[in-house]
């Protein structure tokens, strides 16, 4: 796994330097009850609420205005998508949202990424890996799997828009060297990793990182680089 920033692998912090604040969204209670418990087990990290599908999940963080929401993809009435959607959308400062997964080639987990999900963890993955991820997207990091990524944006046809980028909305705006740093980002290299691949400063790579997300009107890196693959401007493979 690689974070979107390249920091370090230390514990974050939730709003106001307490404990990550962790709502559950699952319609398996043995599911919850078993992230529950590897959650839990950290002192940095909380489980403050629960939800067994969409609509219990929306209102749930509202209330609670968790710091991030592990959201089950797949569930009755409204899933993981359309929650995605309503959180990311009706929220000012809307929590993260990490998908659980059990397929990584999911179509729904693209759906989830272009919602507004940070990114994807999947249900097999190890605790350690777990808690991390929960720790990465919480201090704005993001979450991405390159490779499944660029699979899913093959399968949904980005790889044939190979018209130029300056024709292309926002991602015409980009400077060469910000083009460069999208194109670093969606092989999953964090900003230490770019700014080597580029011999420049990290603070480089964060102000040209930051640049891309403006200009794009992205939430965050997963943000970017599905624009990025839905454009055109990367092509899958």
């Amino acid at each position: 796994m690689n974070d979107g920033n390249g920091a370090g692998d230390g514990a974050g912090g939730g709003a106001g330097g307490g404990p990550i604040r962790v709502v559950i969204a699952d319609d398996e209670r043995l599911v919850r009850m078993g992230l529950r418990v590897v959650i839990d087990a950290e002192p940095d990290l909380s489980v403050v609420g629960e939800a067994a599908d969409g609509a219990e999940v929306v209102p749930l963080a509202r209330e609670l205005r968790p710091d991030v929401v592990l959201m089950d993809v797949r569930m009755p009435g409204i899933d993981g998508i359309r929650a995605t959607e309503q959180l990311v959308r009706g929220m000012a400062e809307p929590p993260r949202i990490l998908v659980v997964t059990t397929f990584e080639h999911d179509d729904h987990v693209y759906d989830a990424l272009r919602a507004g999900a940070a990114g994807f963890l999947l249900k097999r993955a190890r605790a350690e890996e777990m808690v991390q991820a929960v720790r990465l997207v919480a201090r704005g990091d993001s979450l991405l799997f390159p490779a499944a990524v660029r699979e899913l944006a093959l399968r949904h046809g980005a790889d044939g828009r190979r018209e130029a980028a300056a024709d292309r909305g926002p991602i015409g705006r980009l400077t060469e060297r910000e083009g460069q740093v999208l194109r670093l980002m969606a092989t999953g290299l964090n900003n230490a990793e770019i700014a080597r691949q580029l011999v420049v400063s990290q603070e480089t790579v964060k102000t040209h990182v930051g640049s891309v997300l403006a200009k794009l009107g992205a939430r965050d890196r997963t943000q970017a680089v599905i624009a990025a693959y839905e454009s055109g401007f990367v092509l899958p493979g």
